[in-house]
């Protein structure tokens, strides 16, 4: 029985701190709303293998054989074609804009689970989930980027925040649906989910910053309206967008770049480094490995408590610590909340180290069984304050604003490029340096992402995009958001 936890996807972009006062309109409200269902379908998709593969292994529930390594390939063959889709939507979002891609991927997801739903072998299965980690692989980008330019700061804390309400929300659906559903029908039920985050697509808006990069200002201006509310005056802030519009197409026509020099720049260079390490870090903290394989850990630990009731509570407590981690992130800042994660992350791994060098020593650890979930829970705790959320938080501070798409789909590739290398890898090296040493590199890999937080991570909180971005190129004007986010070259 696996899992496979995605409840890291989601960022939170802010505007400047000057911005306008902003409300908590119906409209923005029903925005957001909108695009996290499609986090939801994410959170499903990413935890459908921990039942399923449960009810696949049955021979009077399938019609062929998951062996173990076919397992982790049903499991880990997602985040591989997530890789793909987190190149493809920076091209997207920018050619047929935020919306439209957003709700072009409930197409992929409802092909995905019709095809897992009447497989008949093995890869009929396996081409179902590469064609779900496709459709997650967008959805990865193109939420966080529709909330970034769509709410208004003072209140993109709390609605930026939906995303991972509604993945953790998936997440918690499918583990508890798998108590009760085999594989099929546990696909059945994920056709449904995308038909009411289809119809909510249609009623909201593209996004102004869009609009305004292709041209159609009244199209922008409508929007911005209806997002707003009927009555705001919303003259000052299309003002905005348009003017710094106009000095990025001024910037290009001065100076053309393509995207690989662009990269390549020393003062986009570093935002990116620091952006892939904080992922790096993220996924090498082992959390996709160690929540995949929660049941089987604690089946091997011989804990006393009952291993499907641990996976709910971990569930639960990870969706709990994302309210947690919303009321605190702008109170003690970025990299307190790194801080406090990674030693949270390092106690509890090298305990969990601890526990299985004992157990292997052929100790009874009877008397200590409940120490994995207890450890498992504060390990959640940890990584959900911390190394969770604000590795995508920052990147959507920290990318200057001119490579920003192709910056971002290199980031949000590279984050699933570990996630497969992490959940593929996770029960090879189990068996090669035991469960114990496992946790043990885990642990100190999580010392490493300390240093490098200490050293190369700056505080962001109460900085304007400006100020951020002014640290890393100097005295540059830049976009308040993603508006002008440029494709990713398909060769990349």
């Amino acid at each position: 029985m696996k899992i496979l936890l995605r409840a890291d996807t989601h960022i939170n972009i802010e505007l400047p701190v000057n911005a306008p006062a902003a409300k908590f309109t119906l409209t923005q409200i029903l925005a957001a709303l909108s695009v996290s269902l499609g986090s939801m379908q994410i959170g499903y998709a990413s935890s459908y293998t921990s039942p399923a593969l449960v009810s696949m292994r049955d021979n009077a529930t399938a019609d062929f054989e998951v062996t173990k390594q076919m397992g982790m390939w049903i499991g880990s063959l997602m985040p591989l074609s997530a890789l793909v889709g987190g190149i493809a939507g920076g091209p997207l979002i920018e050619y047929i804009g935020r919306k439209k891609t957003i709700l072009a991927t409930a197409f992929p997801f409802i092909g995905a689970w019709i095809l897992i739903m009447f497989a008949q072998n093995i890869p009929m299965i396996l081409a179902g989930r590469s064609l779900c980690g496709f459709a997650v692989g967008i959805a990865s980008l193109a939420l966080p980027v529709y909330l970034g330019e769509t709410i208004q700061a003072e209140v993109r804390g709390t609605l930026g925040l939906m995303p991972t309400v509604f993945g953790n929300t998936g997440i918690l659906l499918c583990f508890v649906a798998g108590m009760y559903l085999d594989w099929r029908n546990l696909a059945m039920l994920g056709v449904c989910l995308p038909l009411p985050f289809m119809a909510l697509m249609f009623i909201i808006p593209e996004t102004p910053r869009w609009y305004i990069s292709k041209g159609k200002t009244k199209l922008s201006r409508k929007s911005l309206q209806w997002l707003r509310g009927k009555d705001a005056d919303i003259t000052d802030e299309l003002t905005m967008i348009e003017k710094l519009h106009q000095e990025y197409l001024e910037l290009e026509r001065t100076a053309p770049q393509n995207t690989i020099t662009e990269l390549m720049k020393s003062k986009h260079l570093r935002p990116l480094l620091i952006s892939l390490g904080l992922m790096l870090f993220q996924q090498m903290s082992g959390i996709n490995a160690v929540i995949f394989y929660t049941v089987q850990i604690f089946q091997d630990a011989g804990s006393t408590i009952d291993e499907n009731l641990s996976t709910i509570i971990i569930g639960i407590v990870n969706f709990i610590s994302t309210f947690v981690a919303a009321s605190v992130i702008d109170k003690l800042g970025r990299k307190m909340l790194l801080y406090i994660s990674a030693i949270l992350m390092i106690l509890t791994l090298f305990s969990l180290g601890g526990f299985f060098y004992v157990k292997s020593l052929q100790v009874d650890v009877t008397a200590v069984g409940w120490l994995p979930l207890v450890s498992l829970i504060i390990y959640v705790i940890g990584f959900s304050l911390g190394f969770g959320p604000i590795p995508w938080l920052m990147m959507g501070e920290i990318l200057p604003a001119k490579i920003r798409g192709s910056a971002a789909s290199i980031a949000t590739s590279f984050n699933w490029l570990c996630t497969f290398i992490v959940t593929k890898t996770f029960e090879d090296v189990t068996g090669v340096i035991g469960a114990h040493g496992t946790f043990w590199m885990f642990g100190a890999i999580v010392v490493l992402g300390l240093i490098f937080v200490i050293v190369s991570v700056p505080e962001t909180r109460g900085r304007s995009l400006e100020e951020i971005e002014k640290r890393f190129t100097g005295p540059t004007r830049r976009m308040s958001a993603v508006a002008n986010m440029k494709p990713t070259p398909m060769s990349c």
